[in-house]
């Protein structure tokens, strides 16, 4: 059963922001698709340690709902299904920037250990 659109009331920006980049994975969607641009899905799910197909799958259709990703279906057997940031998706991730600079200096400051992906690591 699909959720509701989020639409308020919200108490601040930051609530509202926040309605949308919920969960775990949202996040570093976001991310994944910024750093390669076009992502099928299972380049996502690969790229993702940890998250499953169905919380995958869940997490692109609310983005998709969102406005923050499109998802092209190319008519091709079998069907290509591509992932890509919209502009709105593209200038959230840009907000996004700062607080994941707060969270490297944490890691940093922590010692904390990260998943290094494909010899890069998420900021």
């Amino acid at each position: 059963m699909a959720k509701a659109p989020r639409r308020g009331p919200y108490i601040c920006g930051i609530d509202a922001a926040l309605d949308v980049v919920s969960g775990k994975w949202k996040g570093l969607i976001l991310w994944e698709l910024d750093a390669r641009r076009v992502r099928r899905f299972a380049e996502l799910h690969r790229g993702l340690p940890g998250v499953s197909e169905k919380m995958l799958t869940q997490h692109l259709r609310e983005m998709e709902t969102d406005g923050l990703v499109h998802r092209e279906v190319y008519a091709e057997v079998p069907p290509r299904v591509e992932y890509s940031l919209t502009e709105h998706g593209r200038t959230l991730n840009q907000a996004l920037g700062p607080l994941g600079a707060w969270g490297a200096e944490r890691v940093r400051r922590e010692g904390s250990e990260t998943v290094d992906v494909a010899g890069t690591s998420h900021g």
